[in-house]
């Protein structure tokens, strides 16, 4: 894959860490358009107007969390089957069970390695 064709992917993070958000478009901003949300609405609104390719999703969010908005998407049948990435500091095994119930593709935790979120992106766009 060349870069403009990489540069085209948008990956949405919603998180409602703005020190988090940072990282992320660090980490990836090189290689992929990132927009960020820091609540579920915001991202809910982003995903309809902008042709995301990954969701990044943080479990903890006030109002709607991240396992919450993952249903939400999940039942829209234009995005069923948009690859769900979890970035969140919860990693016990229920937390990683309720993720994947909830609809997401991967659950990567807090802190994360930049390698490995590439990884699993690149796994998942191609």
């Amino acid at each position: 894959m060349c870069v403009t064709d990489s540069i085209e992917k948008t990956i949405l993070a919603v998180d409602d860490s703005t020190v988090m958000q940072g990282i992320v478009q660090q980490v990836l901003g090189q290689e992929y358009r990132v927009l960020v949300a820091d609540n579920a609405v915001d991202a809910l609104s982003m995903i309809y107007h902008e042709q995301v390719a990954i969701l990044l999703l943080d479990v903890s969010m006030p109002g709607i969390d991240g396992l919450e908005l993952c249903r939400i998407v999940r039942s829209i049948p234009q995005f069923q089957k948009l690859p769900i990435v979890m970035l969140t500091a919860r990693d016990s095994s229920f937390d990683k069970v309720q993720g994947h119930l909830a609809g997401a593709t991967e659950y990567l935790t807090k802190p994360f390695d930049g390698e490995k979120l590439h990884q699993v992106i690149n796994k998942l766009l191609n």
